[in-house]
């Protein structure tokens, strides 16, 4: 089990990037308009880093969500490894079945 400080660090960051999403999104669309002036973009720029650094979409890191591990990470079943073949011993997994020989 992670850390509950990494967990809830996490969950954090979470709500900053939905947030901050749309505001974001403008800025960033405003920086790379190459129509614009070099002035314009270059405020835009600014303001994006004066936004929390938290509240950038790439910060938050993918965990298991039964554990809390950031390692070993299962995108599809948004699990870690250790998870998976708990789950799939179980039989709690639809279609997945250990292999044995």
């Amino acid at each position: 089990m992670a850390k509950k400080s990494a967990i809830e660090h996490n969950k954090h960051r979470m709500k900053l990037v939905k947030q901050f999403a749309a505001k974001r999104a403008r800025l960033k669309a405003v920086a790379d308009d190459k129509s614009l002036s070099m002035e314009e973009q270059f405020a835009a720029r600014l303001k994006l880093a004066e936004m929390p650094r938290n509240s950038a979409a790439n910060r938050v890191i993918n965990r298991c969500e039964i554990t809390g591990r950031p390692r070993a990470f299962y995108r599809k079943m948004r699990v870690s490894r250790i998870a998976l073949r708990e789950l799939g011993n179980k039989g709690l997994i639809p279609g997945l079945v250990k292999s044995s020989w």
